[in-house]
C-alpha cells in the first residue's frame, strides 16, 4: 500500500480533536445561530447545496469544532448528546435558556467536582453544560459515590426526562 500522507503531515488538522460531533438538525442554519446565542459559537464554515439546505457546516465552541448538516426529510430525528465543559457553568446555562433552550435539570454539584446542568436546545439535542468546582480525590469520589445527597444528585441528573412524552405529543 503506498503512503499517501506526507511525512510532515499532522494526522489530526490542526484547531480539530481526535473526535469531532457531528449533529444532523432539521435547521442547522437555526441551530447554528442559537450556538451563536447560547455558547458563543463561532461559524467555521457552510457549504449550501442548490435547494438551500446546509450540506456541511462546522463552528467552533471554546477549543472544539461542532460539524452539522441539514437532515433529509425522510429522515428520522436523531438527537445528538453533548458535553460542553465552559468556566462558568451557571451563566452559560442561564445564557442557554435565554437562547431558547429548555431546563433538563438545574446546575447541580456531583461527587467528583464537577458542577452540571442540562438542556435541551430548541432541535432536541441535549446539551451536558459543565464546570470543574473542586478537585477530588479517588478516596474521596469513592466515599461520596455511595452517600444519599452525591446518589441523588447523579440520579437526578441521569433522569431520562428530556424528550417530551407520548402523552405531551398527543396533546
Amino acid at each position: 500500500m503506498t503512503e499517501l500522507r506526507a511525512d510532515n503531515l499532522q494526522p489530526i488538522p490542526d484547531g480539530y480533536h481526535a473526535v469531532t460531533p457531528w449533529i444532523i438538525s432539521r435547521d442547522s442554519a437555526r441551530l447554528i445561530e442559537f450556538l451563536a446565542a447560547a455558547f458563543g459559537a463561532e461559524e467555521i464554515a457552510r457549504v449550501v447545496g442548490e435547494d438551500g439546505t446546509i450540506g456541511h457546516a462546522e463552528v467552533r465552541i471554546g477549543d472544539s469544532v461542532v460539524m452539522m448538516f441539514d437532515a433529509r426529510p425522510h429522515w428520522p430525528d436523531t438527537p445528538a448528546f453533548l458535553r460542553l465543559y465552559v468556566a462558568d457553568g451557571d451563566a452559560v446555562f442561564q445564557q442557554a435558556l435565554h437562547a431558547g433552550a429548555t431546563a433538563v435539570t438545574e446546575m447541580t454539584h456531583l461527587f467528583w467536582g464537577d458542577r452540571v446542568g442540562r438542556v435541551r436546545d430548541p432541535f432536541g439535542n441535549l446539551w451536558w453544560i459543565q464546570t470543574r468546582i473542586e478537585e477530588v480525590s479517588p478516596e474521596e469520589m469513592e466515599r461520596r459515590a455511595s452517600e444519599k445527597a452525591w446518589v441523588d444528585a447523579m440520579e437526578y441528573v441521569q433522569g431520562a426526562h428530556f424528550f417530551p412524552s407520548a402523552n405531551e405529543d398527543a396533546s
